[in-house]
């Protein structure tokens, strides 16, 4: 959900984020690609480049349940989840 409060992106946050969503949950490794996108959490509203690659359900749904369930099993936080985003979006570029 958009929030009235929150400024539009930039040209170069709208392609962190679309880079983001691209990449597999930075918590179960579900999903990733065209076909299967992530979601980008924004750990702080409006700061997109520090918005990190989430599954709907780690993000939103059956697995944030009770009280964020397999962040608590995998013992991430979101810095950690941020931490694999970058390493993956790095490895991406290095390998372009």
């Amino acid at each position: 959900m958009w929030s009235k409060n929150k400024a539009a992106m930039t040209g170069p946050e709208r392609e962190h984020v679309r880079r983001v969503k691209l990449l597999p949950c930075s918590i179960c490794d579900i999903g990733g690609g065209e076909s299967a996108p992530s979601e980008a959490h924004e750990i702080k509203q409006g700061q997109w480049f520090t918005a990190c690659a989430l599954c709907a359900d780690c993000h939103r749904g059956s697995h944030n349940s009770i009280g964020r369930g397999i962040w608590r099993v995998k013992k991430m936080t979101e810095l950690d989840a941020l931490a694999v985003t970058i390493r993956r979006l790095m490895t991406e570029r290095a390998s372009a």
